[in-house]
């Protein structure tokens, strides 16, 4: 869902299990997930990198605001939510942006899911180990 209200653009990012809901405005670049910044909520430098590469491909880094919150799945799922729904909401800003950021690949979202225990079995794949006797 992409829509928006009063100069503000919103987005919902998906990933795995993680949803993250995205809101951008015109301004100076700060950026916040769940009421902290990046570096501090994410904690390893590959996540946040991934969930900064929407903007560094527009080249509005220092432009845009962005809030956004995240609920569910673990960090690297989060990051890809994240990183989801920034680029979806910064089509819905410019839609001129669409072309560059379709060619990085990031307004698909990751259909790959965790696969379920099958019973009978140590795990999804997985089997008990096998005695002869």
């Amino acid at each position: 869902m992409v829509e928006q209200i009063e100069g503000r653009y919103y987005a919902t990012g998906r990933r795995k299990t993680a949803t993250a809901r995205v809101w951008i405005t015109a301004g100076s670049g700060k950026f916040i997930v769940n009421k902290q910044e990046p570096i501090k909520y994410f904690k390893r430098p590959t996540c946040e990198t991934m969930v900064v590469s929407p903007l560094e491909i527009s080249k509005l880094s220092n432009k845009i605001d962005v809030m956004c919150t995240v609920r569910g799945g673990g960090l690297s799922g989060q990051a890809g939510a994240v990183r989801h729904g920034l680029s979806r909401a910064l089509v819905a800003y410019d839609p001129e942006l669409r072309r560059s950021i379709k060619r990085a690949g990031l307004l698909t979202r990751d259909p790959r899911m965790v696969e379920r225990k099958k019973p009978g079995r140590a795990g999804a794949r997985k089997r008990f180990q096998f005695s002869k006797r």
